[in-house]
């Protein structure tokens, strides 16, 4: 460690070098970095255990100025946790300060001059969340020297402004995970001193890198999706205080400067419309001081806040006002720009530590005006709810009736108020039946319902049209994520919305609160019978199965007495399982969540009987997930996450490498997942590798390919899927080979604008880029993949991959997207994209031997919030292996 403090020294870091706030005094009472940690703040890059430690070693030696809090544990173990900092007087009342704000959140419940009363006497909140990406390494250490600051700078007026006007919570990192995957990786790459070369192996990481947590999720595109419980914890605690401000510290390219707010277009219109000056206010006070410091920033550009599950905008539609702030990266100790110019790992800590400063003391100038506007934002929500055309959105309690409860309960946890009814009634003329819920838009949360439930939410015609001119012109558009995520799309449930508020007595869905199910008949001798077609039926079976029960799936439909079957719906032989059956389905049922009907009897009126060659035995499949290079870390990630985690189904990691080697035969199930790091698959396995998987199909295999790995298996070279990836679709005459021995073309006369445009264009390319759009798929009803799925299916795509559907002598496309009039359900998406991704599959299935190739087009694990898509992909990995025939 001296060497590497001496190379620092030698490098910038002498005794010349900036404080960090010049001229400030401070307490010798309060622990320094050197003191607790052994370092100086900027000189290493610290781990979750000495953030923890610093942190703690801080509120010991104030515990009148700071608490600290545990919201959330990642999936690792490790522990995340804010801290309450401000005056003795603001601490020793942080309970009022909650319980206050609470009240002034709901204008319904609280008249307005008991609100002002409140306000009068409340601080600012701000919460200033460092480190959501594990690898952006800056903002945590950050966060400490702040906290430092805070409490240790004498007699600074802008502390001390702050302290006695904002109620400060610092979470030090929002990504414990990914921070020790990065900080391992680095260490172990170290050398003799810090190595400034872009090169260097410890600014470059090893898959997966440290950006993700432990399951490879984005944790700054989780927010609306909760599937996290990093995310759900800090949620939980940003709806007990309501910041008013909600500060979220990145890194960037390390050739960038400094990013903050204003943010660039598109601008979300649910936003509030007086935010863009509560944006200049903070930007114009960090300016103010960058150019003090002489640090160079720039603003509304690259970062927009139009998606809703970023930590610069969900925010925002509670009432706060959400910001990004965004610093070039050192990925290391040191780092050499391409100008030349080297800059260190301090010196990113310090232009955090400034942003950071600079937005309390923004904070505490205009405490009353941005408490105020937080209460108006919500007074003003429950206004347009009572008025606007559309005041209910209802979620009847039909179809994937798991999907339903999950979706309302998804709301609730964002502070919506949703209600179940205790009645069945109508709607429009529409029955609706008991335990459907209603989302009524007169609540302060209206914006946010808007934002997540509507099915398309604008971007500005000026900014469409700019974008369309870039796309022109072969520039890069400057849409930063997807552009469509209307949960009840992507839940694929049904959605009502109504003109007026229903009478219907109900209660009010608490966080985590999830209805039991039941098993329900007379009968108990001969099955127990699961309609699929739910997540909760997923995870029954995966559960069984688990635990040794044996089941049976029918392919066709069938009719029992007055109760419709759909196809794919689970059989449990009462004679072909142990005694225990009946306990355990009935367990089941009522955690899951769903209706099981207990029968006496194998005959139906209609449709299959049990015995029938449409009846399949189901096995726990053994299932094989590569792993690593060439995978993307978060497609693998996901996929793991939603068969582990959301179903119960233990996954086996293959690093992807030893599939050209190992052996294969005792996997039922092997996953690709999109590739996206490196090479690519084909590289990685060979020809070799190639051929195994072959055989192993061949041999009774059911093998998934995902997004990416679908172009590896449609590779001519490999020829494992008899489809091919598209170019972009060109009218006319296909352009005309040049012989390679021709040096020179026939000369043309080129006489307009417009045939110059044609000329300079490519002759063969790839559809252009898409940013993100949910794309409505139809199914084929009579295909086994399609089992219990409805009619339809919503997708995420992106990218720019297409292609052709499989002959029908060589499979099956399972699942096709809409004719061009109706593929776009929610988004943007480029016209010409539009045209040619119409008609062509989302899911192939091709036979191939004793076993099967299944090929989803656009991944079915996205974010794990494509939730409609959960049965599409339990039945590739569960009843795909009953269609396989392994070899004795």
């Amino acid at each position: 460690m001296r060497l590497i403090l001496g190379a620092l020294l030698s490098l910038g870091l002498s005794a010349q070098t900036p404080e960090f706030w010049p001229g400030t005094q401070y307490d010798p009472a309060i622990p320094t970095f050197k003191k607790v940690l052994g370092y100086d703040t900027g000189t290493r890059i610290s781990s979750h255990a000495n953030l923890m430690r610093y942190m703690e070693a801080l509120a010991a030696s104030a515990p009148t100025r700071m608490k600290i809090f545990e919201y959330a544990k990642s999936w690792e173990g490790r522990k995340l946790i804010y801290a309450a900092i401000g005056s003795e007087a603001n601490i020793r009342r942080l309970n009022d300060v909650k319980s206050a704000m609470q009240k002034i959140a709901d204008p319904r419940k609280t008249p307005d001059a008991e609100a002002a009363k409140l306000m009068a006497n409340l601080p600012a909140v701000v919460w200033l969340g460092y480190g959501v990406h594990g690898n952006e390494i800056s903002s945590p250490d950050a966060a400490l020297q702040t906290a430092y600051h805070l409490l240790a700078a004498r007699n600074d007026k802008i502390v001390q402004d702050i302290l006695a006007n904002v109620l400060v919570l610092i979470d030090p990192t929002q990504n414990p995970d990914g921070r020790d995957r990065f900080v391992h990786n680095f260490e172990i790459a170290e050398g003799l001193e810090p190595d400034a070369s872009p090169q260097a192996a410890e600014h470059n990481e090893p898959w997966p890198g440290g950006r993700t947590n432990h399951y490879y999720f984005d944790m700054n595109r989780d927010w609306f999706a909760l599937t996290q419980p990093e995310t759900k914890g800090r949620i939980r605690s940003l709806l007990e205080w309501f910041p008013v401000i909600f500060v979220d510290l990145h890194e960037m390219g390390s050739d960038s400067t400094y990013y903050f707010a204003p943010e660039a277009d598109p601008f979300n219109p649910h936003l509030a419309k007086d935010i863009m000056e509560s944006l200049n206010w903070v930007g114009k006070n960090n300016a103010k001081w960058f150019d003090h410091f002489g640090f160079s920033y720039f603003t509304r550009e690259v970062y927009d806040n139009f998606y809703p599950g970023y930590g610069a905008s969900w925010p925002c539609y509670y009432g706060g006002v959400a910001m990004t702030y965004e610093q070039s990266s050192s990925r290391g100790l040191l780092m050499r720009k391409s100008d030349e110019t080297v800059f260190s790992f301090r010196d990113t800590v310090r232009q955090h530590f400034v942003a950071s400063v600079s937005t309390l003391e923004t904070a505490a100038r205009y405490r009353a005006r941005l408490i105020e506007k937080f209460h108006g934002f919500r007074k003003q929500a429950i206004q347009e709810g009572s008025t606007e055309p559309v005041r209910e959105y209802i979620f009847p309690r039909t179809g994937n009736i798991t999907g339903v409860d999950k979706l309302a309960a998804n709301l609730a946890e964002q502070g919506i108020e949703v209600k179940r009814a205790g009645a069945a009634f109508k709607v429009e003329g529409k029955e609706v039946p008991a335990g459907s819920y209603i989302v009524s838009l007169a609540q302060p949360s209206k914006r946010m319902i808007r934002v997540l439930l509507d099915k398309q939410v604008p971007m500005e015609a000026k900014f469409l049209k700019e974008q369309e001119r870039r796309r022109e012109r072969k520039l890069p558009d400057e849409i930063y994520d997807v552009t469509g995520w209307s949960l009840p799309l992507l839940y694929n449930v049904e959605m009502l919305s109504s003109a007026t508020a229903t009478q219907v007595p109900g209660e009010i869905v608490k966080p985590g609160q999830l209805p039991k199910g039941s098993v329900t008949g007379s009968g108990t001798t001969v099955a127990y019978l699961v309609p699929w077609g739910t997540s909760g039926a997923g995870r029954l079976l995966v559960a069984a199965l688990k635990q040794g029960y044996r089941g049976w799936s029918s392919d066709k439909a069938f009719t029992q007495g007055t109760r419709k079957y759909p196809a794919g719906t689970l059989i449990f032989k009462v004679k072909e399982n142990p005694d225990s059956l009946g306990a355990s389905i009935r367990k089941l049922a009522e955690a899951e969540g769903i209706e099981v009907t207990a029968t006496d009897t194998s005959w139906v009126e209609d449709g299959v009987n049990f015995g029938s060659r449409h009846v399949w035995p189901l096995r726990k499949p053994v299932v094989a997930l590569a792993w690593d290079r060439p995978t993307g870390a978060s497609a693998a990630g996901h996929a793991r996450f939603v068969l582990e985690r959301q179903f119960g189904m233990p996954v086996t990691v293959v690093r992807t490498q030893q599939l050209a080697s190992a052996d294969l035969a005792r996997f039922h199930v092997i996953i690709l997942p999109d590739s996206g790091f490196g090479e690519g698959y084909a590289a990685l396995l060979g020809p070799n590798g190639a051929r195994k998987l072959k055989d192993w199909v061949s041999a009774g295999g059911t093998l998934i390919a995902i997004r990416g790995a679908v172009s590896f298996l449609a590779d001519p070279k490999v020829a494992l899927l008899a489809v091919s990836q598209e170019n972009r679709f060109k009218a006319g005459d296909p352009p005309k080979k040049k012989d390679d021995a021709e040096t020179r073309v026939p000369g043309k006369l080129i006489t307009s604008q417009a045939e110059y445009d044609k000329a300079i264009q490519a002759d063969s390319e790839l559809p252009d880029d898409v940013a993100g759009v949910l794309a409505k798929a139809t199914i084929d009803p009579e295909h086994w993949m399609g089992a219990g799925v409805g009619a339809s299916v919503y997708a995420m795509v992106d990218g720019r991959a297409i292609f052709t559907p499989i002959k029908l002598d060589k499979g099956v496309n399972a699942a096709v997207f809409a004719k061009p009039d109706e593929v776009v359900a929610s988004g943007y998406m480029w016209e010409d994209n539009r045209k040619q991704i119409a008609l062509k599959p989302l899911v192939i299935v091709q036979r191939e031997g004793r076993g099967n190739i299944i090929a989803f087009t656009s991944d079915p694990n996205f974010r794990a919030f494509t939730d409609g898509l959960n049965v599409l992909f339990l039945n590739a990995v569960l009843r795909g292996p009953a269609r396989s025939r392994v070899a004795p």
